[in-house]
């Protein structure tokens, strides 16, 4: 391929992004770049599905490992330093894999954020003292109605990143998904994108049967060693919340079994709506590997 492309490969959770991002990258003889905002943190392991160690052996893997759960990070950060890395890998080869189910991350990485804005000390203080007091429906409320946008593509649970969120809508009067650049900053590269899906009974069957094998593996055991540091961001997302109300006796083993399914379930329903309105993306079952390479090589506009 004469022209520089970044293959964009998104689906939600489960769906075999991983193998077919590997698979991609040996094809094309280059390298992922992740954009999974839970696998870049060194700590968590099992709760996150990182490729595993045959897999990062095969190809090589940026932004897997790379910041500790105590770090502060975000899509804008994560979309400032992989546009470097992306444009230093296509100094030496023709294509990159860019690899993820993250929204926001993808987005950043292919149009640009703008830089978070100043917040008022008051105004995080006030958003902490009303969620304490109203609760998390009231905060998934106030970012619904204020950022329709973002609350498609965030995890709801996730308390942190809507205070967040909610902190900026308030500081700036605009939407929180109003980060994204105004004037669009398009990587200066040809962009495929590849989206994964499946048949909804297929593609649930699969996260249940993953997150069996995760809870067979540990996750329990991991997400109890965290349970003192549940007040970080990185730590505010499905497969270890479900497990710390769990630990302070909200619910028995078993209805956390189903919660962890029923959330992760709920979060790839959030991906494919956020990615299913893109329609640059042309959607593939993940087995597709012939049309696949020819929309590559050959893509239909």
């Amino acid at each position: 391929m004469d022209e520089k492309t970044v293959v964009v490969v998104v689906g939600p959770t489960a769906v075999g992004k991983t193998g077919v991002a590997i698979r991609l990258a040996e094809y094309f003889k280059t390298e992922i770049v992740s954009a999974d905002s839970r696998q870049i943190y060194r700590e968590l392991e099992i709760g996150t599905a990182k490729p595993d160690q045959r897999e990062l052996a095969r190809v090589p893997h940026h932004f897997i490992n790379t910041q500790s759960i105590h770090s502060e990070y975000d899509a804008g950060t994560y979309g400032r330093e992989a546009r470097a890395v992306i444009a230093e890998l296509l100094h030496k080869h023709s294509v990159v894999v860019v690899c993820g189910g993250s929204g926001l991350y993808i987005k950043s990485v292919l149009e640009g954020f703008d830089e978070m804005p100043e917040v008022a000390p008051g105004i995080r203080q006030s958003i902490v003292d009303e969620y304490e007091q109203k609760g998390l429906a009231w905060l998934q409320q106030q970012v619904a109605e204020s950022d329709p946008d973002y609350f498609e593509e965030v995890d709801k649970q996730n308390s942190q990143r809507l205070m967040r969120a909610l902190e900026v809508i308030r500081s700036t009067g605009a939407p929180f998904s109003n980060r994204r650049k105004k004037k669009s900053d398009p990587l200066p590269y040809r962009i495929i994108k590849i989206g994964l899906t499946l048949d909804r009974e297929e593609l649930y069957n699969r996260i249940d049967t993953r997150m069996d094998d995760m809870i067979a593996n540990g996750l329990f055991a991991e997400a109890e060693k965290f349970y003192s540091l549940r007040h970080l961001n990185a730590l505010q997302t499905v497969g270890y919340q479900e497990i710390f109300g769990f630990l302070e006796g909200k619910y028995d083993r078993e209805e956390t079994v189903r919660l962890l399914k029923r959330n992760s379930r709920r979060y790839a329903k959030r991906q494919l709506t956020w990615f299913r309105r893109d329609s640059d993306v042309r959607w593939y079952r993940p087995d597709d590997w012939e049309s696949m390479i020819q929309h590559i090589q050959h893509p239909v506009l």
